[in-house]
């Protein structure tokens, strides 16, 4: 059965009309005749949403229990058994209520399209799990809900729903997104004009890269090499020089014409050793690039131009930057320079921008080509030197007559064979001297045209030049080679410099890329391979498991690969691609026991954010002593002294003090009752030990209780009886109310009230605690929820900062939410959110679950 298509309606935020186009597609397949359900679409009370619904199949959701709590989730089983050519599946992000088949509604997706059903779905970009990290910092919101990125990424359509930030927070004031008393709160926080517009541009950039990505992979599929301009990339070609920085400054420049335009910085390291590379001059390069918003890369070469434009091609680059020769005007001699070649052989679509800059034509050094590796063409001249040369000079001395005499003849022999052994080693010098010494003897040598020599000196020349010739060759040869090996020492020195560095960097973008796959890609690019793998076991017999992979179809085994390296006991890093020459070896191992730590670091990392949490509760417990040491002795001594002055006989006290001490008591008592209370509650956080007694509870009944600890008149409750009841414990809800109350008066203006109001909302209830305090900075809203803290200046003495930690832990166990928010006059809002018990829903619809504050 053929897998099912996935399309994606990608939205910036909550409102800007996903569920409505996903459903008007649903409208136009079902017109032209295609098999289209509903498996679960939430219309979040929006009543041109809701009229699209009309006319399609919508089959029933499955009720869920959890905790003594109903909920609705998407009837898997039935979509299956139904079978529809194409089903909606709204909010991809959602996590699916404990007990369900799968934990988050995406893997819901996915075994339906395993089915062969089309799924249309949508998810907000602040769902996508690279990016809950740059939302959070944006919006100070941390995301509870994503989905990876790599299941948006398959997906075979991704359409971008997008809409200006000031067009949606007009609709968000026309009451089009949430309900009236959320509009002012919304507008004053997650969506202010700055982030709105920070999300749209993270949203229009994620959904660019991945129209490249598709791009990319249909001129693969096609086999096309020749750029395609649909998008500006800008390849800096760097030898290392200072005039690299001047490059990428250029570069940049350019790029910042051109809305979406990439730098790519890339540095070929050739294993010739031609260039002269400062490790120290790349390293600040890299960083340049890096702080410019592009990325660097180290090929190998042998061939610069080459090596530039086959990068270029395959990374579909529209322009190259190069910067103007440094060698002398002499130097041309050795070849027309990387400049001109890579110009020459661009072609039409790639376009050359050649950068003068200050170290133009000041020299870099004579050319190394004499200790370069032997090419096939050198080889090919050094072995025509070896053998036709000698023919050759030997007609010429012969047409020149015996003039010279022997001495010289046998000298421009010599000469013949040193040349032989520069161009093509120690076998054709060897050639070159044994056949040079047979020419000089039969030819040049007394009496000539014989093989004989009757003048023994001209025996010992002959013979002399033969060892000399065969000497000299070997020493030429044997520098050719030493001066090969530094030169790719040299070259693997730059390569494990580079791998060096961008495994102690941090990921370049944002954090779209771990480590590990930062170093994976390096290994790709650096051996030309396809792809690379970090494959583990466990044991011996163990089945192999991918812990990270670049490029397509990544080896599953090492029996899969092309080259595979062991990278410790365990693990192997495997490539696919092509053979590499066993040389290329020893830096691959390299890399595969970076990898290797890579991998460790990652684990140890999980390791000592354990120990965190460790230190953090002992950082709790310790907190814990100092205000049992000092915030409960405060009562204490109350009461001890009240006690005191009541038992003693030196003073007769009037019925008036007697009950004023009695007073003290009491409420020392409860003080410290209230203290020792948030102290066991705590506690019982820390260690799980809370299980909530989930039942159907009315707001009515819970509330008044909870107020018996404030002031008379502190609070206003505006709680309308129509309002449904909640699922909730009554016990740990008449807490939680009670310290949110009672920190809102706290923090209240003496001649302000504190309003409770509560309202239902789709599934669920929220009661908001307003008063018109001071309120709470943004970058405070979340910490005012960790145990031991007290915002602002509340004295000390006035409780241990435990009354919020408390409230929000019971407010968890239950399933339900508290959260912060400004009130838009000035003060804090508590939401406390509960699910209405089941059956009980009002008509007036839920805010969207994707929303946030």
């Amino acid at each position: 059965m053929a897998r099912g298509t996935l399309r994606i309606y990608l939205g910036a935020a909550p409102g800007v009309g996903k569920t409505y186009d996903m459903l008007s597609e649903a409208h136009r397949r079902l017109e032209r005749g295609t098999d289209v359900v509903v498996g679960f679409v939430e219309c979040h009370g929006r009543p041109r949403t809701e009229v699209l619904l009309h006319g399609l199949e919508i089959l029933p959701r499955r009720d869920v229990t959890h905790r003594g709590a109903h909920f609705t989730e998407m009837d898997l089983d039935a979509v299956l058994a139904r079978g529809p050519a194409v089903a909606l599946v709204d909010e991809m992000a959602h996590t699916n209520v404990p007990g369900s088949r799968n934990a988050k509604r995406w893997q819901d997706i996915e075994e339906l399209l395993d089915a062969g059903i089309t799924v249309i779905s949508t998810v907000n970009i602040q769902h996508l799990e690279s990016l809950a990290d740059v939302v959070e910092s944006i919006t100070g919101v941390r995301q509870q809900e994503t989905v990876p990125d790599d299941v948006v990424r398959r997906a075979d359509q991704i359409e971008l729903v997008d809409m200006s930030p000031q067009a949606l927070r007009r609709r968000l004031a026309h009451g089009n997104v949430y309900g009236a008393d959320k509009i002012d709160a919304a507008l004053s926080n997650y969506f202010r004009p700055g982030n709105l517009t920070a999300l749209r541009e993270l949203a229009l950039l994620w959904t660019a890269d991945r129209a490249d990505e598709y791009l990319q992979q249909y001129r693969a599929e096609k086999g096309i090499s020749q750029p395609w301009p649909a998008r500006e990339r800008i390849l800096v070609g760097l030898t290392g020089g200072p005039e690299g920085r001047t490059l990428i400054r250029r570069a940049a420049r350019v790029a910042a014409k051109g809305s979406g335009s990439e730098i790519l910085a890339v540095y070929v390291s050739r294993s010739d050793g031609l260039t002269s590379a400062s490790p120290e001059e790349l390293a600040v390069q890299r960083t340049l690039v890096e702080d410019l918003g592009g990325t660097f890369h180290t090929v190998l070469g042998d061939d610069v131009p080459e090596a530039l434009l086959e990068f270029a091609r395959g990374v579909n680059a529209t322009q190259i930057v190069l910067g103007t020769s440094r060698r002398k005007s002499w130097q041309y001699a050795f070849g027309p320079g990387v400049g001109a070649t890579v110009a020459r052989e661009s072609g039409p679509d790639i376009d050359v921008h050649i950068v003068t800059h200050e170290h133009a034509a000041k020299g870099r050094g004579l050319p190394s080509a004499r200790g370069a590796r032997l090419g096939r063409a050198r080889t090919v001249a050094g072995w025509l030197a070896g053998t036709a040369g000698p023919a050759l000079l030997s007609l010429l001395l012969t047409a020149a007559g015996p003039g010279l005499g022997f001495a010289n003849e046998m000298l421009l022999f010599l000469t013949l064979t040193v040349t032989a052994a520069l161009l093509g080693g120690i076998l054709p010098a060897f050639v070159s001297a044994v056949v040079g010494s047979l020419l000089l003897n039969f030819l040049f040598a007394a009496p000539t045209h014989t093989w004989t020599v009757s003048d023994p000196q001209n025996a010992l020349a002959i013979v002399i030049f033969v060892v000399v010739g065969i000497a000299v060759a070997s020493v030429v040869d044997l520098a050719a080679r030493r001066t090969h090996q530094a030169a790719r020492l040299r070259s693997e020195a730059d390569i494990l410099s580079h791998l060096a560095g961008s495994v102690l960097r941090s990921p370049t973008k944002e954090g779209e890329e771990s480590e590990l796959t930062v170093l994976l890609e390096s290994v790709r690019e650096t051996f030309g391979m396809e792809s690379a793998a970090l494959l583990e076991r466990t044991g011996d017999r163990g089945r192999w498991s991918r812990q990270g992979s670049v490029g397509p179809d990544p080896a599953r085994s090492p029996d899969d690969a092309d080259v595979d390296v062991p990278a410790g006991e365990t693990t192997t890093l495997a490539l696919r691609g092509r053979v590499l020459p066993a040389e290329d070896r020893r830096v691959l191992g390299a890399f595969a026991a970076q990898a290797a730590v890579v991998l460790e670091r990652g684990r140890l990392i999980g390791e000592a954010e354990r120990a965190r949490r460790l230190e953090e509760t002992d950082r709790i417990r310790t907190a814990l002593l100092a205000a049992v040491s000092h915030d409960l002795r405060t009562p204490l001594a109350a009461v001890k002294a009240s006690v005191t002055s009541l038992r003693s006989d030196d003073v007769a006290w009037s019925d008036a003090d007697e009950a004023g001490l009695l007073a003290a008591i009491e409420e020392g008592a409860d003080r410290l009752d209230h203290l020792i209370g948030n102290l066991l509650d705590m506690s019982r956080l820390q260690t799980g030990a809370v299980t909530p007694l989930l039942r159907e509870t009315d707001l009515d009944e819970v509330v008044p209780l909870a107020l018996k600890g404030v002031p008379e008149n502190a609070v206003r409750l505006d709680i309308p009886e129509t309002l449904p009841m909640v699922t909730a414990d009554r016990g740990l809800l008449e807490r939680v109310v009670a310290n949110v109350v009672e920190n809102a008066v706290k923090y209240s203006p003496e001649d302000a009230q504190v309003l409770l109001a509560a309202s239902a909302f789709g599934d669920r209830v929220e009661l908001r605690t307003i008063d018109r305090g001071p309120g709470v900075p943004d970058a405070g809203k979340e910490r005012i929820f960790e145990p031991f803290q007290r915002h602002g200046d509340a004295p000390r003495g006035d409780g241990v900062g435990l009354g919020l930690a408390v409230a929000r832990g019971f407010a968890e166990a239950m399933g339900s939410t508290l959260t912060a928010e400004d009130t838009p006059s000035g003060g804090l809002t508590m939401v406390l959110t509960l699910p209405t018990a089941p059956g009980r829903a009002p008509v007036q619809p839920d805010l969207p679950a994707e929303a946030t504050s």
